[in-house]
């Protein structure tokens, strides 16, 4: 198997998360009541899911690292996953859930702007358009989840006893 240069390795790695926000977005969805966030969520799953097709579609021209990238963005996705399934165990709440993805999102929108640093000297235009694409949808997830977050947590009574 080919061996991935520093920018395939986070390319990978941005796809790998794309394909666990896939899952997260599903699982979080499951612990919200207000359906304006659930929408929200089932968007963002979307575009994770086109994110993660964009990705591959590169993978597919990266010459001779297709299974590399693949197997990356695999180990990616379940490193991901199992963090997920630690952080949102058993009596997870919606604001937990909100609270995950706002971590899970952040790092996402990280990963894709160490892509663009790093891409600054490959000078790939396929990964410039690809980070063009991507950037600001990752940067509106953040701030979509953080406030969504935010106005749970404003409803919860802060003198409640926690779990």
């Amino acid at each position: 198997m080919a061996q991935l240069t520093q920018l395939e390795s986070k390319l990978a790695e941005v796809m790998g998360l794309a394909q666990a926000a896939q899952k997260a977005t599903a699982r979080v969805s499951k612990l919200v009541e207000d359906k304006e966030v659930a929408q929200t969520l089932e968007r963002m799953g979307e575009e994770s899911a086109e994110t993660e097709e964009r990705c591959a579609r590169l993978g597919d021209e990266l010459d001779g690292k297709k299974t590399a990238l693949s197997k990356k963005a695999r180990e990616t996705r379940s490193e991901a996953e199992q963090m997920m399934k630690t952080y949102l165990s058993g009596d997870a709440d919606a604001l937990d859930g909100l609270e995950f993805l706002i971590m899970t999102e952040a790092g996402e929108l990280g990963h894709v702007d160490i892509v663009q640093t790093l891409n600054k000297r490959a000078k790939n235009p396929q990964i410039r358009e690809l980070v063009k694409w991507v950037q600001p949808i990752q940067k509106r997830h953040v701030q979509q989840i953080r406030q969504a977050a935010l106005k749970l947590a404003a409803e919860e009574d802060p003198n409640e006893p926690a779990d």
